[in-house]
């Protein structure tokens, strides 16, 4: 709760700002409080604050690492902001509602009342709605917004619906309760009911098949820094507290329920994968990467009790390696409304840093040793085998050597291919994220057990 209420006052404080003539001070301030609060989330040394906040927040080891990577991933990106909100008059609007977002995260997987559960769900979805609506005269953001706004509602509607049937089967929203109900045989059938809905909210969330086909359009027609927050971030976040859910509700799984969520795996990672060697688009193509990786996120749901620290190692992995792809694609399509693949031509003669980081980006993404993408599927195959899912594993192994060929696209061309373009200036503000981002893949993929043993 004390981390929660520090990233709600600095939302304040980013506001208040803008108000004073600070503007200047917005983003180095952001990200210098939450590097901090990082330091002192991870530490357990954040200062505490009295209060009766009636059971809704439970601090967990679940809860804090999973904090401390929201608060890391989303100070990566603030950086990012610097340059693309530059010349904005209103910074604050922007910055003020990506921390507020970052505080819906942490709700969502510090609930202990799933009252509190759907509030941080909210606060977060309808960030993301007016972000990617941000671009008022560019109607692919128009109507990216609008899309997912239509869609997103659906899917909290769905889940709200899910949450009032754990309250009709139990009569209450908390988190001991409904966990007691799930294991007793003598729950109302409308709480498993309830169980299926909230699936179905979550997996929309997630971006997973069937519940995919908004991102690549929503993706692909927000501003660049907007779908770095919801293909990294917002990922990884609805994908914890999914997990935090089914812990809840449906930890002693059914057969019935572990085949769905096996073939809604193979689902995402086949029709995510195939999808993206069809692609152009450098957008969509990280946005079918995206559905990809939901598939096996999703694995990591077959085997609850011991796949917390997979989670996590999965979630830095992934987050992390899609945080330095989008601060060389931001690098490169600065300015310009094209992302297609041919931006990327002869970008090792122009600028190989950049080149080198958006490698191991997506080398870390494919897979490939010694980068901790390797190891996080490692970990996640190793899983699956010994809970007896033999033949997803099989899958997820050719789903891998798939990826290899469109994410091998993209650094082909930038080492292959000669440049049509010439080198423009640019901040320092992409070297900084991407370095940071991709030496953290080497260090994770180096030494695992750094964040492995964490909850």
């Amino acid at each position: 709760m004390n981390t929660l209420i520090a990233i709600v006052g600095l939302g304040v404080f980013c506001l208040v700002a803008e108000i004073f003539n600070f503007r200047k001070a917005i983003i180095p301030v952001s990200v210098i409080a939450l590097l901090a609060l990082f330091g002192l989330t991870i530490t357990d040394n954040l200062p505490q604050v009295a209060g009766d906040y009636s059971n809704m927040i439970e601090e967990t080891s679940f809860s804090k690492t999973f904090s401390s990577l929201f608060i890391l991933l989303t100070a990566l990106l603030l950086v990012l902001s610097n340059n693309v909100y530059k010349n904005t008059s209103k910074i604050s609007d922007f910055i003020s509602i990506k921390i507020f977002m970052l505080s819906g995260a942490i709700a969502m997987v510090s609930f202990n009342n799933m009252a509190m559960f759907f509030l941080g769900i909210e606060v977060l979805s309808i960030a993301l709605y007016v972000l990617a609506g941000s671009h008022r005269l560019d109607i692919r953001s128009n109507e990216a917004g609008m899309k997912y706004f239509l869609m997103g509602s659906f899917a909290s509607g769905i889940l709200l619906f899910g949450i009032a049937m754990l309250y009709g089967a139990t009569g209450t929203f908390d988190v001991p309760t409904l966990y007691d109900a799930s294991i007793s045989a003598n729950t109302e059938y409308w709480f498993y009911i309830g169980v299926i809905l909230i699936t179905i909210g979550m997996l929309f969330k997630i971006a997973a098949v069937p519940f995919h086909f908004w991102a690549p359009d929503v993706y692909e027609g927000a501003p660049l820094i907007v779908t770095a927050f919801m293909s990294t971030f917002a990922k990884v976040v609805a994908m914890a507290a999914f997990f935090k859910l089914i812990t809840i509700l449906n930890s002693y799984m059914a057969y019935s329920y572990e085949i769905v969520i096996l073939v809604i795996s193979i689902l995402s990672m086949t029709i995510g994968n195939i999808m993206a060697l069809r692609q152009n688009s450098v957008k969509r193509i990280l946005a079918f990467s995206g559905i990809s990786h939901a598939g096996f996120l999703l694995m990591t749901l077959l085997n609850i009790g011991a796949a917390a620290n997979n989670l996590l190692y999965y979630s830095a992995s992934y987050a992390l390696a899609g945080v330095a792809a989008f601060s060389v694609l931001i690098y490169v399509c600065k300015n310009e409304d094209d992302d297609k693949i041919d931006n990327f031509n002869g970008l090792a003669k122009r600028n190989p840093l950049m080149a080198v980081i958006m490698s191991l980006a997506l080398l870390s993404m494919a897979g490939i040793p010694i980068l901790s993408g390797f190891f996080a599927k490692l970990f996640l195959l190793n899983q699956v085998i010994s809970a007896g899912f033999l033949v997803l594993a099989i899958v997820a192994i050719v789903n891998s050597m798939i990826s290899v060929y469109y994410y091998f696209r993209v650094i082909l061309a930038m080492y292959t291919k000669d440049s049509v373009k010439q080198e423009v200036e640019h901040g320092s503000e992409f070297y900084i994220v991407g370095i940071v981002a991709a030496v953290l893949l080497i260090v994770l993929g180096l030494f695992p057990d750094t964040i492995l043993h964490l909850i």
